[in-house]
Order: structure tokens, then sequence, then C-alpha cells
């Protein structure tokens, strides 16, 4: 008995002796670490160096280039920036340029998001996009516009294409500068939305399909760009009439088989590029675009169809009415002439360019 507690004497001994060389060993890995925590505290990572100023400059180069919308959500959207660090969060919500433009489209909590960005915008210009044919249907459209419009004063660019009809924006918003409507269809009647030059007197870029084109009524004088999209004839001209001081007009065209076959000259004296694009149409064309009088062209992107039936005269006489000086013209589409013809029958034409297919006489038929 007496051997036995000697022995767990010494055991008791040689485990203390242990146990104080393990703490020895234990403190100085402490004090290790310690040093190393301090080292990293100590050091500052480059990027967070950077003033306020400067880092809230790259945020914004980080998003799509104004007015284009960023989505709400996602890597590509400026909330990610807040999720980095607590510094780099703050500097986000103190920069109102990251909320100004924003996409209504395709979100379920689209009304929080938007209000939530709207109050972050601070007083900065806004850009707002709601698209339901890229990105499905948008609940409660009318009272999304209503949110929207409690900052009318702020609203410069406005893209709206719907499946059904635009609720009521006419009201006074007086730095509008681009404005682009599209519907699909209107089961409670035509939209009748009148703008007055007071109502938008900074208004100059307009984009419009075949419905918004019948029923929107704009300063057209005051506009210098202009797009017409999936349009018949009969209705771009009343309104490319008014369009006088046009400088850039696009017309993507399609044919309706009860449109008059004979238009009235159109005179656009500040006009610079005209561009015709062929949305499968497939009816008479050549008198439209001589009916164009346009002495300051320097710009035609025309699809070929569209100088019917003689190509080369067709063009000599558009060319020869208005009195134009082109620089720059772009034949798109199947074509049935060479490109070697046009560049010969038009030499003092700097620049040609083709961006269909030669297909020659079988192309279609004239």
């Amino acid at each position: 008995m007496l051997s036995a507690l000697a022995g767990d004497r010494a055991r008791v001994a040689d485990l203390e002796a242990r146990i104080l060389d393990l703490e020895h060993s234990l403190a100085a890995l402490r004090l290790e670490k310690w040093a190393a925590q301090e080292r990293l505290d100590s050091y500052k990572y480059p990027v967070l160096t950077l003033p306020n100023e400067l880092v809230s400059e790259i945020f914004i180069y980080f998003l799509p280039i104004y007015p284009v919308c960023p989505p709400l959500t996602g890597i590509l959207s400026p909330i990610c920036l807040t999720h980095i660090c607590r510094k780099w969060r703050d500097i986000g919500l103190a920069t109102p340029a990251l909320w100004r433009a924003m996409s209504l489209s395709g979100n379920h909590n689209t009304f929080d998001w938007l209000e939530m960005w709207l109050g972050r915008s601070g007083c900065c210009p806004l850009s707002i996009r709601m698209d339901e044919w890229e990105d499905g249907d948008i609940p409660l459209v009318s009272e999304l516009i209503a949110v929207v419009l409690l900052h009318r004063a702020r609203l410069e660019h406005l893209q709206i294409r719907l499946f059904g009809p635009l609720p009521a924006i006419e009201t006074r918003l007086p730095l509008l500068s681009h404005l682009d409507l599209e519907f699909d269809n209107f089961p409670n009647g035509p939209i009748g939305i009148t703008f007055h030059e007071d109502d938008v007197p900074l208004l100059r870029t307009v984009t419009l399909d075949v419905i918004a084109s019948r029923n929107v009524v704009l300063p057209w004088a005051q506009l210098t760009s202009l797009t017409l999209r999936q349009v018949d004839i009969d209705s771009c001209v009343p309104i490319l009439r008014k369009a006088t001081n046009l400088v850039y007009c696009q017309l993507d065209l399609e044919y309706d088989d009860e449109e008059s076959h004979q238009c009235p000259d159109i005179i656009l004296p500040k006009l610079q590029t005209l561009c015709c694009n062929d949305e499968d149409y497939s009816g008479p064309t050549s008198t439209y675009l001589y009916a164009f009088v346009v002495p300051a062209l320097r710009s035609l992107h025309v699809a070929e169809r569209f100088l019917r039936p003689d190509r080369i005269s067709s063009l000599s006489s558009f060319i020869s009415k208005s009195g134009c000086k082109l620089q720059d013209v772009r034949i798109t589409g199947r074509r049935i002439v060479r490109e070697e013809t046009y560049r010969k029958a038009f030499p003092l034409i700097q620049n040609f360019s083709f961006d269909g297919a030669y297909v020659g006489n079988e192309g279609w038929g004239d």
C-alpha cells in the first residue's frame, strides 16, 4: 500500500512538471499569436486607404453607363457593393448616383426596392425602365408608376414596354429628355396621352411603336431624334411632317395593305441620319423614300427592297431631289445589286457598307 502511494506521488509530481512545461509553451504561442495579430491589425489594405470620393467614383463606373438601368438584385446590381464590408456599404449608401437608374421588372419585391432606391437616389435625375416584353408580367403597374411620379421633377429617361395599356401619366415632367413607349394590346381602348411643350420642355429623343404612335400626342417639333417601330407609312407621315427639327430618324416599317400608295413630301431640313429598316415589308416603297426632302442628310441606312424597282435609279433620284451630300450609305438585307455596282454608280459617297448577302435576281420577285 505504501509503495503504491509513493508511486502516485511521483506520478503527480511528474504531471505537474509536464503541465508547467506545456503552460510555458502555450504562453509562448499566445505571445506569438498576439504579435502576428498586431501586425495584421496594423496593415492597411491599399483599397481601403483610398479616399471615399474615389471609391464612390469607382462604384459608379462598375454600373452600366447611365441611363442604362442595372438589375435590382444580383452581382451586377449596386446592392452587391454594399455587401463587401461596412466601409463600402457606407460609401455605397452615401452615393446617390448608384441608385438613379432602376429597372422595375420581374421582381416580387418591386415596391420595397423602388421606394428604397428612390430614397437613396437623393436629388439625382432618374432613369426608369419597365419592360414586360423582356422580363415578363409586372404586377400593379399603375401603382408603381404612381410611386415614380411622386418624383416626376427628377424623371429624365422613361422606358415603358407593356402588354396592356399605359396608366395615365399626363403630368409635367420638366427634366424628361428621353421617352420610349411600346405596347402590345389595349383591352380598355386607346391610351390618349397628350404632352404639350410646357409639360416636357426638354424632351428630345422619342421611341414609339405603332400603337403608341397612333395614341400619343407630343410636341413633335422640338424632337431631335425619333424612332418609330413596327409602323406603316401612313402612321409615320403625319408625325414626320411635324417633326421638322429631327437630326436622327429611324423607321422600322411594316406593310399595311390598306395604306395609301402616294406619300406627300416630308421635309426635314436638319436631318443628318435616316434609317429605314425592313420589318418583313412587302409593299411598294420607292415612292416613300422619294418623298423625303433631307438636304442636310449625311448618313442613310436602308434595306435594298426600299429602293425598288430600280435600285440605282431610286437612290440617285432620292439624292438628287434632296440635294444632300451623303457620306455614308449602308445597304441592309438581301441584295440583288452587287457592291461594286453601287460604288461605281456613286463615286462621291465616301463609305458604302453592306450587311446582307448578294442573292441576285432570284432573291425575291419585284
